[in-house]
């Protein structure tokens, strides 16, 4: 990477994980801490609360992607970043589930990502691009990994309002870093003519990467649902959880640098990609299994092991292929689509994966995702991993 990729690169993957942090602070005890507002009792009303910010988030995604394309991407950022930031402190202050859900709500309505991932795009070559995407993966991944080390203890003394009052203050970081770190967009990003979003809906190599998206980030949520709970049945207590997420995540990163690169460089992508897949629904069939009994924590963190190498290797391949295939004109529109699909696939998973808990078992979510995975893995298989061009970026 040149010196200006490498500062685009890690700014833009700051912002990414200043923001996920603050989500997936969340994400290990919403479950279990919901519980205890008025309404806690109603399983389908949790999944509600966890997966409403990717229903607005999916709303709203394409709009603030062309509009990244019209007005510039740093912009739309910081709209998205303040919107952010108000919702996560309607969360903090909720008293009700109620409000709980309306706060998550305004925090998928900033719907910053399609900006970020199309200044990547726009500021990398495509011979470095995956690399590029990888490193904001990685970053969303050690966020992950550390929220579950911070998320329990912290839950602990300042609850779940404490929480979302510590994303309220990462967002605004993530608006300073916007500010003073990311590199100044060149004047042809803003200014020069963009395509729409009809040429990006006609495109089968991108639609078959939404439908992806969507199919991956559905399952992922939706495991939430019923993990925790299933660890402590294993005779985990809540706060040693991250004793299990956190050396799957962080060994998973060696796996995923030691395959997904060297592997791209040969030509073998596509075989890669579709592993990933698979492995992923051998992963939810496993937990299939796992849930008609009481599991042990060594199953349950290897086959989390096995989960996070299959989903890293996507995070990091998906966004990349999606930037490559895109129209040039219509890269913020391209990347709005996707980001709208991956949105929907949070509050799909959330929603549909509550439900499925409250009336049917996690037997049933996880065979549900099993048929996702597979279905994915039909759409996908006539797919081309495109050759990257080598040349500096014109935009």
């Amino acid at each position: 990477m040149t010196p200006q990729e490498r500062r685009s690169s890690a700014s833009l993957a700051l912002i990414f994980a200043l923001r996920m942090l603050g989500l997936f602070l969340v994400l290990p005890v919403f479950a279990l801490e919901a519980r205890k507002y008025p309404g806690g009792d109603d399983a389908a009303l949790v999944g509600m609360a966890m997966g409403i910010y990717g229903l607005t988030q999916g709303i709203l995604q394409i709009p603030f992607g062309v509009a990244s394309d019209k007005f510039g991407r740093k912009p739309v950022m910081v709209v998205g970043l303040l919107i952010f930031a108000v919702g996560s402190a309607i969360a903090a202050w909720a008293p009700t589930l109620h409000w709980l859900v309306a706060g998550r709500a305004l925090q998928g309505a900033g719907a910053i990502s399609a900006a970020v991932t199309a200044l990547l795009a726009d500021q990398t070559r495509d011979v470095v691009r995956t690399k590029a995407m990888a490193l904001v993966g990685a970053s969303i991944g050690l966020m992950f990994a550390l929220s579950l080390v911070l998320s329990p203890f912290l839950a602990s003394f300042i609850g779940l309002h404490g929480l979302f009052t510590i994303t309220s203050a990462l967002a605004v970081g993530g608006i300073a870093v916007v500010i003073w770190w990311v590199p100044p967009e060149p004047e042809k990003q803003v200014d020069q003519a963009r395509g729409g979003v009809l040429s990006v809906l006609r495109h089968p190599a991108l639609l078959r990467l939404d439908f992806g998206v969507f199919v991956l980030h559905a399952v992922q949520l939706s495991m939430w649902v019923a993990l925790p709970a299933m660890l402590v049945q294993a005779g985990l207590a809540r706060d040693q959880h991250w004793q299990v997420y956190l050396p799957a995540v962080l060994a998973s990163f060696f796996v995923m640098g030691a395959t997904l690169f060297p592997l791209e460089k040969k030509g073998y992508l596509r075989a890669v990609f579709l592993s990933a897949i698979a492995l992923i629904a051998l992963v939810q069939l496993a937990l299939w299994a796992l849930a008609h009994t009481v599991a042990g924590v060594w199953p349950m963190a290897l086959v989390l092991f096995v989960f996070f190498c299959g989903f890293n290797v996507l995070e990091a391949s998906q966004p990349s292929l999606a930037s490559r295939v895109a129209p040039a004109a219509s890269r913020g529109a391209a990347l709005g689509v996707y980001n709208t699909l991956q949105s929907l696939g949070f509050f799909a998973g959330g929603a549909v994966g509550g439900w499925l808990v409250k009336s049917a078992g996690a037997q049933a979510l996880f065979l549900a995702s099993t048929l996702a995975m597979l279905a994915w893995l039909g759409v996908a298989w006539g797919m081309d991993a495109p050759a990257p061009k080598t040349g500096l970026k014109a935009g």
